[in-house]
C-alpha cells in the first residue's frame, strides 16, 4: 500500500510509534505535534491522508479539521479519540471526517481502516475528472426542476456519487427519493452491480430479517428452500432501505452489524458471508426524535447520516411545477401512442394553486390521467380529478375580513396547528410542512400552547 500521510498528535511516544507502522506497511508516513504545525506542513506539502488526535493543546483536532476541510472539502481526515470521547468522534464524522479510531489503537483495525480510506481516494481520484464536466449540467432521471433546492440536490449528488459513503434521503412521500437514490447509483463506480431496493414499513416485522440477508432452508415455517437476501444479492452494488425509520429496533441492532462488520448471517444459518454493498436510506420522519424518543438507535442513525439529502416538497417548489408536468404529458403521451401536446392555460392555474399533499408522485398521476381523458390535443381542467379543480389556493383559503373587535393571534395559530394536526392524524412530521414549519418548530408550538390529542 502507497500513499502520504500526516500524523498530528501531541504524545511524542504514539507519533513514533505510528510512523514507524505506517511506513513498514508501505505508506510515507511524517508526523508533526500540533495543529499549528500541521497546517504549516499542509502550506508546504499535500498529503493524502491526515491521521489527527481529537484532544491536543492548542489547536484542537475539531478545528484542525474545520479548518482543512474549510480549505479543501476533498481531504480525508481520520480522527484518533481516547475511550469515553466517541460522542465527539462522531461530530467530527458529521463535519466531515471520514472515520475515527479509539485509542489506544488497535493495529488491525488501524491498518484496516487507512485502507478502505485509500480505496475512497482511489475512487475519488479515478471518477473526478469524469463528474467535473458533469458538474454544472448534471440533471436526475426525472427529477425536473430549476428551483435553487433542487439545484443543491444536484450539487450534493454530483459530489458524492464516487465515494462509498451511506446516505440518508429525508422527504416526504412521492418527493422522489427513490429516484435520487438510482441517480448516486447510476453516478458511482457500482452502476453494473445490481440496484436492490426495500420498503421496511412494507415488510410485515417477522420477514424483513430474511428479505435482508436471507434464510436457510427449515430456519421458520415456510422455509422450504434457501433464499439470498438483498444484501448478498447486491453486492457490488447499492442496497436502498425505503422508510428505514419504521425499522424495529430488534432489527435496526442487526442492520448496524451488517453495515460495521460488512457481514451478514442468513436465518437460520452458522455461517458469516462477507457483503460489499453502500447504503442509501430514505425516511419522511425526523429521526434525529426518533433516538431521543428511543424509537431509533442513536448508533445506527449516526451511521446511516453520513451525507444527508433533503428534498423539497412540490409545495416548496411551485415554480417548478410547470415543468414537471410539461415532462410528464410527454411521457406519457409518447407510451401510449397519443397526440397531446401540452396544459391548456386555465388548467395550469389549477395546477399551479394546488398545494398537492401527494408531491410529485401525485401530479405525475393526475397528468397520466389527463392525458388518457383528453378529447383535443391539450389537456383541459374538466380532465383533472375534482379535488384539484375544486381546492382554493392556500392564499384564497384563509382569506377573511379583520373584525372590529380584532383577533388573538395566539389563538388563531392554536386552531391553524389543531387544524394541521387533525388533517395529518396528529403525525407532526407530516403537519409541520403544511404549516410551513419545521418538526422541532411545531414540537414547540405544541408544548408551549399545551395542545394535545383529543
Amino acid at each position: 500500500m502507497t500513499g502520504s500521510i500526516l500524523i498530528v498528535d501531541d504524545e511524542k511516544g504514539q507519533r513514533d510509534i505510528l510512523e514507524a507502522i505506517l511506513n513498514r506497511e508501505g505508506y510515507q508516513a511524517v508526523s508533526v505535534p500540533g495543529g499549528r504545525e500541521a497546517l504549516k506542513k499542509l502550506e508546504q506539502s499535500e498529503f493524502d491522508l491526515i491521521l489527527t488526535d481529537l484532544k491536543m493543546q492548542g489547536l484542537s483536532g475539531m478545528e484542525l479539521l474545520e479548518t482543512i476541510l474549510a480549505q479543501n472539502p476533498d481531504q480525508s481526515v481520520i480522527m484518533m479519540t481516547a475511550h469515553g470521547s466517541v460522542d465527539s468522534a462522531v461530530e467530527a464524522m458529521e463535519k466531515g471526517a471520514f472515520s475515527y479510531l479509539e485509542k489506544p489503537l488497535d493495529r488491525d483495525k488501524l491498518l484496516i481502516t487507512l485502507r478502505k480510506a485509500f480505496e475512497q481516494i482511489t475512487l475519488q481520484h479515478e471518477n473526478r475528472l469524469l463528474h467535473k464536466k458533469l458538474q454544472d449540467t448534471i440533471t436526475l432521471p426525472q427529477i425536473i426542476g430549476d428551483h435553487q433546492k433542487i439545484k443543491e440536490v444536484y450539487r450534493i449528488v454530483n459530489k458524492i456519487a464516487p465515494t462509498t459513503s451511506t446516505v440518508l434521503i429525508y422527504g416526504e412521500s412521492g418527493t422522489g427519493k427513490e429516484l435520487v437514490a438510482r441517480a448516486i447509483h447510476e453516478l458511482s463506480p457500482r452502476r453494473n452491480a445490481p440496484f436492490l431496493a426495500i420498503n421496511c414499513a412494507a415488510i410485515p416485522e417477522t420477514l424483513i430479517e430474511s428479505e435482508l440477508f436471507g434464510h436457510e432452508k427449515g430456519s421458520f415455517t415456510g422455509a422450504t428452500a434457501r433464499e439470498t437476501g438483498i444484501f448478498e444479492a447486491a453486492t457490488g452494488g447499492t442496497v436502498f432501505l425505503d422508510e428505514i425509520g419504521e425499522m424495529n429496533v430488534s432489527m435496526q441492532a442487526k442492520l448496524l452489524r451488517a453495515i460495521q462488520e460488512r457481514e451478514v448471517r442468513r436465518v437460520g444459518g452458522k455461517v458469516n458471508i462477507p457483503v460489499d454493498v453502500r447504503i442509501i436510506s430514505a425516511t419522511n420522519k425526523d429521526l434525529e426524535a426518533e433516538t431521543k424518543r428511543g424509537g431509533f438507535r442513536e448508533d445506527l442513525y449516526y451511521r446511516l447520516n453520513v451525507i444527508r439529502i433533503n428534498l423539497p416538497s412540490l409545495r416548496e417548489r411551485g415554480n417548478d411545477i410547470a415543468a414537471l408536468a410539461d415532462f410528464f404529458v410527454k411521457k406519457y403521451s409518447s407510451a401510449s401512442g397519443l397526440s397531446i401536446k401540452g396544459i391548456a392555460k386555465p388548467t395550469l392555474k389549477y395546477l399551479m394553486n394546488y398545494t398537492w399533499p401527494g408531491n410529485v408522485r401525485q401530479l405525475e398521476s393526475v397528468i397520466e390521467r389527463g392525458v388518457m381523458m383528453a378529447e383535443g390535443d391539450l389537456i383541459q381542467p374538466e380532465d383533472l380529478p375534482g379535488e384539484v379543480t375544486q381546492s382554493s389556493s392556500p392564499v384564497e383559503a384563509i382569506r377573511f375580513d379583520l373584525p372590529p373587535e380584532g383577533v388573538s393571534l395566539e389563538q388563531l395559530e392554536r386552531e391553524l396547528i389543531t387544524k394541521a394536526m387533525d388533517r395529518t392524524g396528529w403525525v407532526i412530521a407530516k403537519a409541520a410542512p403544511l404549516l410551513g414549519m419545521s418538526y422541532k418548530t411545531l414540537q414547540y408550538r405544541l408544548d408551549k400552547f399545551g395542545i394535545e390529542k383529543p
